[in-house]
């Protein structure tokens, strides 16, 4: 779901061009990757340590990318080895070239979480669709044509866009402290969009390293997925939101994973609770007969949801409905098809 802007402010009206920096911050720059899908970049930043570079997060593994961390390395990066990665979330844009500058002599940084299920990910190769995948899909009301498509193709693989996650890590927790730049650096956890999200803020400055816990113009996807069908992620991201807002002061600079660094944090963490407040008062408001996730795409998106898309506003639809159970304020019973039938209170 899109969220305004009216209260933003963005020092930077564009973004750095292929292997490419802008000098966001005294000794941090700004490194934007290419996403081969429709969200079609992720902002990386590389956090200037004398001898070396802690880089935060990385960009997917296609020999493009490749290419482009070679440039990157020789150029903005001035020929000095990247001595530290560190990992937001365990997402794919976000961990893919992780393994390849491991293997280049980094120390790999995040949350154990993030750690684990990106290891788990990137070593679990599937063929074909599993049993419990397709069961989440009919339960919430896929759609025969693109049923029956996925059915038949084999499933993305994490493998398909990162490189191998060697063993071992230096784990960050909730309250730690990371030294990198010359700064002192409080560790906030999120969650919602990933668990165990890292997020940083500067003790030094007035800089927030937020991944995609919090971005500008448009809100993370909050997702419930096969293996965990019965997960109420936006608890956790209405959780997360109040609790960082707490942190959140006007002078601040977001670096975020996608879009353009901004000021206006705390007018932003109020947006990205109340959008989803007031999606599910709508989804409450259509759910006046009963109806399969599939047909709830209408009052939760603002665009038309095509091919691309579909996948992610199906498993995000599921999030809201979850949640709606939770509280109280939806019930549900199978179809003859054996999809979830979502009702209003």
């Amino acid at each position: 779901m899109d969220g305004a802007s009216g209260h933003l402010h963005y020092p930077w009206e564009t973004a750095p061009g292929e292997a490419e920096a802008i000098t966001v911050a005294k000794g941090v720059l700004w490194i934007r990757l290419p996403l081969p899908m429709a969200l079609d970049h992720v902002n990386i930043y590389a956090i200037d340590e004398g001898e070396s570079w802690t880089v935060v997060d990385t960009g997917v593994k296609t020999r493009r990318s490749v290419e482009m961390w070679q440039k990157i390395l020789a150029g903005p990066l001035q020929g000095k080895p990247v001595s530290r990665v560190l990992l937001t979330h365990y997402h794919p844009d976000h961990v893919g070239m992780a393994g390849w500058l491991m293997e280049r002599g980094a120390e790999l940084v995040t949350s154990r979480t993030s750690y684990l299920t990106a290891r788990m990910l990137i070593l679990d190769v599937e063929e074909k669709p599993t049993q419990q995948a397709v069961d989440f899909w009919v339960s919430a009301g896929m759609d025969e044509a693109h049923l029956e498509k996925r059915k038949s193709e084999r499933p993305f693989n994490f493998a398909d866009l990162c490189a191998p996650l060697p063993v071992g890590f230096t784990r960050l927790q909730q309250g730690d402290v990371f030294h990198a730049g010359g700064r002192a650096w409080d560790v906030h956890m999120g969650y919602g969009h990933a668990s165990e999200h890292v997020t940083l803020w500067s003790r030094d400055d007035h800089l927030v390293i937020a991944g995609d816990q919090i971005i500008s113009s448009i809100s993370p996807n909050i997702g419930v997925y096969p293996g965990e069908p019965a997960a109420d992620p936006l608890s956790e991201w209405l959780e997360s939101c109040d609790r960082l807002a707490l942190l959140a002061r006007d002078e601040h600079l977001v670096l975020s994973g996608h879009k353009l660094p901004f000021y206006g944090l705390p007018h932003r963490m109020q947006q990205l609770s109340e959008n989803h407040i007031h999606a599910l008062d709508r989804l409450v408001e259509h759910l006046d007969r009963p109806r399969v996730a599939s047909e709830c795409f209408a009052p939760l998106f603002k665009r038309r949801v095509d091919e691309g898309i579909y996948g992610l506003a199906l498993v995000e639809t599921v999030a809201h409905l979850n949640h709606l159970l939770v509280t109280g304020r939806v019930t549900r019973e199978r179809d003859p098809d054996d999809a979830w039938l979502w009702s209003a209170v």
